[in-house]
């Protein structure tokens, strides 16, 4: 080849490279307490799929706001919805690995009740296999044959370091994962979560009292204990402490439902806000995984659970470097701050903006 001819080549090469490189997505696999229809769980598995520059390898369903059945069949019906069902949708555990419905009971009796419960709050309870009423309508579509956790474990060798494990519930699916394949964390790119709880200001009754106390890690705290021990190459935390500055507030609400996406149709038929306090939890999450610099403050902390069975049975541990336990501990980013305008117009953005196409 001529020199001159190189010249003229190299910088075209270069070209298609860098166009090679920003259309490569970002692969995530979403591992969710789906309850439905729209709220924060929905909402946020939305926002993920709305990104162009993601991936979503699948989607593995637990129990956690709501029954695993019910969970399932509104992530169906969405995917229906918004034309996504190319995406798989998998079925995980329909129990903690160890916490019980009844023994949580007589647990309230001796140190007062728990605000949230999720599937076994009293308010809302029925039976794990009775869906109820569906007002987005029932999926014609059927979940995938195979388990979350074998999934979980399949795609990251499928895809060595490359798997975002997103996380916004309960984390039993990773914990069995874990069980199955001891590899499994460290073949993934990183796992992000919605959880934990360490000292949030804020006059929420539910963290008033007990401000180590969060749902997620909660309501299956072997799980959380058994995942926060494993060696991931990177935790990024969205803790309580951060999801209480964010206000899912009417105005919002409404500048998502004068879109005419078919997300934005979704969540403008069935999405409404909860009594005083209405947080954008699991979206604000997948937001900063999209673009980190939503986040305006992040510290590193080393995270566990608190496993003895009296008052604190699931309440969140942190330590410094500094005063770290002698057992193996994980560094932990602790998103602190944000920018929450930036967070709210990245919201209304992807969710009105046409659905991406089939992967």
């Amino acid at each position: 080849m001529k020199p001159g001819r190189l010249v003229f080549l190299i910088p075209a090469l270069l070209l298609l490279a860098s166009i090679s490189f920003a259309q490569a997505k970002r692969k995530i696999i979403i591992d969710q307490d789906e309850a439905g229809p729209a709220g924060t769980d929905q909402q946020a598995t939305l926002l993920l799929i709305q990104s162009p520059q993601t991936e979503v390898l699948g989607i593995t369903v637990v129990t956690g706001d709501a029954w695993l059945n019910e969970e399932v069949t509104h992530t169906l019906r969405t995917l229906e919805l918004i034309d996504r069902t190319d995406i798989p949708v998998l079925r995980g555990a329909e129990y903690p690995l160890v916490r019980r419905q009844a023994e949580t009971e007589l647990w309230e009796q001796r140190y007062g009740s728990v605000a949230w419960l999720g599937a076994w709050t009293p308010k809302y309870y029925h039976p794990p296999d009775d869906l109820g009423e569906f007002p987005e309508g029932k999926p014609t579509t059927k979940p995938s044959d195979e388990d979350a956790a074998h999934f979980l474990v399949r795609m990251v060798h499928k895809f060595p370091h490359e798997v975002t494990i997103y996380e916004g519930g309960p984390m039993t699916n990773l914990a069995l994962a874990i069980s199955i394949d001891p590899e499994f964390p460290a073949l993934a790119k990183e796992l992000v979560f919605m959880g934990a709880s360490l000292n949030p200001q804020t006059a929420d009754p539910e963290f008033a009292n007990n401000p180590r106390h969060e749902f997620n890690i909660w309501f299956d705290p072997e799980a959380a204990h058994i995942v926060l021990r494993a060696p991931w190459k990177k935790i990024v935390c969205t803790p309580v402490d951060i999801s209480v500055k964010t206000n899912m507030s009417t105005e919002l609400l409404n500048r998502v439902k004068a879109g005419s996406s078919p997300a934005a149709r979704y969540i403008g038929t069935y999405g409404r806000l909860y009594g005083e306090y209405n947080y954008l939890w699991d979206e604000l999450t997948a937001a900063a995984w999209l673009d980190p610099s939503v986040i305006t403050k992040t510290e590193t902390r080393y995270m566990d659970v608190d496993l003895d069975r009296g008052a604190g049975y699931g309440n969140v541990l942190t330590w410094t470097d500094a005063d770290k336990p002698k057992l193996e501990v994980q560094p932990v980013e602790i998103q602190v701050d944000l920018d929450a305008g930036k967070l709210y117009k990245m919201f209304v953005d992807l969710l009105t903006a046409p659905t991406p196409k089939k992967n």
